[in-house]
């Protein structure tokens, strides 16, 4: 499949009229629903800012590459756009942006769709492709730019495959027959050879955008690279063990966890994926002086993959938070899928009766999802630790604490979410610890630690300790928070829901937002009592219904492209998807973010003192019907939304006309 059989002259924005990273997204997500690529503008939006919150898709000298694959997405496309004004894109040059490439994947994105996606990237890494981009007026001079590069390029990958070839043959040859050709091929052994691996989150754009640039820079360097890509293709150019034994030094490119051990006492950087387009000479640079520090894997097994990443890749919280945000996205579905459907359960109930075959058909399916929440939280933070041999411990450490009387002291009770948590860390760090024991084993026996070693002494070792200290000490926690929760007070009650309100606000996706919404999950887990499901759902909702009001109620003080993102945001607060606020928070934060607090804590309170109980974990107002009392519900996020919005509203200054974000009295100076 061709590049351009992905382009579209009516996904294509000649004269892209926003100014700032909300309306352009805005702009160009709008023209993929028009051009009939996506079916859901909400879902497909929340992906984009998902993917922009990791890390900004603007890499600098003009241009972006935005991209989600997600269940909005009916077919694959890609839009270009381009602006003459330029977009402050809070690109990672802090340059604006000209030309965009929104890219729209399917879940189930095929190889030859995923193909194309990687040959647009990497041919946005050519100077000259991009000039000319920048120099045409229409969608018909755009495709013929396209199909005129992606022509040359493929040209060329043709010619340095046989060359590559040629080589191979030479080399075969004079090792039959030794001649002076044998001497050059061993002069030419003796240049640099460095390994890389790159990776991103979405595996469509950076991922070969960062393989093609450090080929490039290591070719003008004249540096052997050989770069492995961990794409939504799956893994390609598998690096083997004779590469990484040859190799001077390694690059790792990525902004996910990718496989480690293998490099093992080997020269090593690691750098987001970012740096593998923007500084490639950089990164060769460092390895090809030897200033690379050698990387010592957790275990010391050669052949596994790593359970620790290197010390320079971050500090100990935020590898604690990126393991706990393993096992909290896999639970996700599990409570989302589960709580719903056993509250509509319930609503039935109310209905047909408890004995009726829709309600125990709901209940059990709704129930039995619920069942292996602990168990699969604690499993994959403990994978994300301990990688695959820590998965069926922490798994059973979570079975154990979610299972009443599997514990030395039965009397005290289950230790529920917070046991699993904690036998999940518990679980990944003994196969680690494991994994060092055993790292002198000799290779000859080396088959026997995935089938033997760390899945019997894992389990042993784990369970031991959670039978015996773990789980009664939490669940003697369990059991006195649950008390606590029982004999609260309506007072204590709305200061617990106005904090955890006003926590969903503080960074509005972050590990401060997460940590509320997981203790409220466990809360509901433990007691299925969801009076602080409520709140953190009401805290969550605010802050894009706020800005939406805000746009709407305060024109003046908003540019046209900003009024357009705000009604998105009534979408997006309703639905309890705080994401969309998060344009808003990066271009002006202490105002938005402030606000929102305020308005985040009033509401989460109020949905205390009323005493709102919301069986759903997710779902915003389209599971109010589920709440004891709906109305109060929506009167408490209501409430909160207008207070943020006249807060943000009246401190925010006018906007100028035809000003960017930051001109128009975004920033902090102001």
């Amino acid at each position: 499949m061709k590049i351009t059989d992905l382009l579209s002259k009516d996904a294509m924005i000649m004269d892209l009229k926003a100014t700032t990273k909300a309306g352009a997204i805005d702009e160009m997500v709008q023209k993929l629903y028009d051009a009939g690529a996506i079916d859901d503008i909400a879902t497909y939006k929340k992906g984009i800012l998902a993917r922009e919150a990791q890390t900004s898709t603007g890499l600098g000298d003009g241009i972006a590459m935005p991209h989600a694959k997600n269940a909005a997405v009916k077919k694959a496309m890609v839009l270009f756009a381009k602006s003459k004004k330029g977009v402050d894109y809070a690109a990672l040059d802090g340059k604006p942006v000209y030309l965009f490439f929104m890219i729209a994947a399917p879940e189930g994105a095929n190889n030859t769709h995923l193909q194309a996606l990687a040959a647009l990237a990497k041919l946005l890494i050519d100077p000259v492709f991009v000039q000319k981009l920048k120099a045409a007026d229409t969608p018909d001079e755009v495709l013929a730019i396209v199909t005129e590069t992606e022509d040359a390029k493929e040209a060329e990958e043709k010619k340095e495959e046989e060359e590559q070839k040629q080589k191979a043959a030479e080399t075969a040859a004079s090792a039959k027959a030794p001649t002076a050709a044998t001497e050059a091929a061993a002069a030419a052994s003796d240049e640099p050879f460095i390994v890389a691996v790159t990776a991103c989150p979405t595996g469509i754009a950076h991922t070969y955008m960062a393989e093609d640039a450090l080929k490039k820079k290591a070719k003008e360097m004249g540096v052997k690279i050989k770069v492995e890509t961990n794409g939504s293709e799956g893994i390609k150019h598998r690096l083997t063990a004779e590469d990484i034994k040859k190799a001077a030094g390694v690059i790792i490119a990525a902004d996910k966890n990718v496989e480690m051990d293998r490099f093992n006492g080997k020269p090593l950087i690691n750098r987001p994926v970012s740096d593998g387009i923007r500084k490639p000479e950089e990164l060769i640079k460092i390895v090809e002086d030897g200033k690379a520090p050698i990387f010592h894997a957790a275990g010391g097994d050669s052949g596994e993959s790593a359970a620790e990443e290197e010390e320079t890749q971050g500090s100990i919280w935020s590898r604690i938070y990126k393991d706990l945000m393993n096992g909290v996205s896999h639970m996700l579905p599990f409570v989302v899928g589960g709580g719903i459907l056993m509250a509509l359960s319930f609503l039935i109930e109310q209905t047909v009766g408890d004995h009726s075959p829709i309600f125990l058909f709901l209940n059990s399916i709704g129930t039995g999802a619920f069942a292996y929440l602990v168990p699969i939280l604690a499993g994959f933070i403990a994978m994300s630790i301990g990688e695959r041999p820590a998965l069926m411990p922490g798994m059973a450490a979570g079975w154990m604490a979610a299972t009443a009387s599997i514990e030395a002291v039965p009397a005290l009770g289950k230790a529920g979410f917070l046991g699993g948590l904690i036998g999940g860390f518990i679980a990944g760090y003994v196969v680690l610890w494991l994994k060092h024991l055993f790292r002198n084993l000799p290779k000859s026996l080396n088959g026997l630690k995935p089938i033997l070693i760390y899945p019997v002494l894992g389990l042993f070792l784990t369970g031991l300790l959670m039978y015996f200290i773990i789980v009664p000490i939490f669940g003697g926690i369990n059991t006195a928070m649950n008390h606590f929760l029982e004999n609260l007070g309506t007072g204590n009650a709305v200061i617990l829901g106005g904090l955890l309100g006003g926590m969903m606000a503080v960074d509005m996706g972050g590990p401060v937002n997460k940590a509320a919404y997981t203790f409220a999950i466990g809360v509901y887990t433990n007691t299925n009592d969801g009076r602080l499901m409520a709140a953190v759902m009401a805290g969550g909702m605010i802050p894009p219904l706020a800005i939406a009001i805000a746009t709407t109620v305060f024109k003046n003080k908003f540019t046209q492209d900003e009024r357009n993102s705000g009604l998105a945001n009534y979408v997006m607060g309703l639905s309890f998807i705080t994401e969309g606020a998060i344009p808003f928070a990066a271009a002006d934060p202490l105002r938005v973010i402030l606000s929102s607090i305020i308005g985040s804590a009033i509401g989460g309170g109020l949905t205390q003192l009323w005493r709102v109980n919301v069986p759903a974990p997710h779902g915003g107002i389209f599971v109010a019907l589920l709440s004891n009392h709906p109305l109060m519900f929506i009167l408490s996020v209501l409430i909160g939304s207008v207070i943020t919005a006249i807060i943000y509203g009246i401190w925010r200054r006018p906007a100028k006309s035809g000003a960017t974000a930051k001109a128009s009295g975004l920033s902090l100076e102001n």
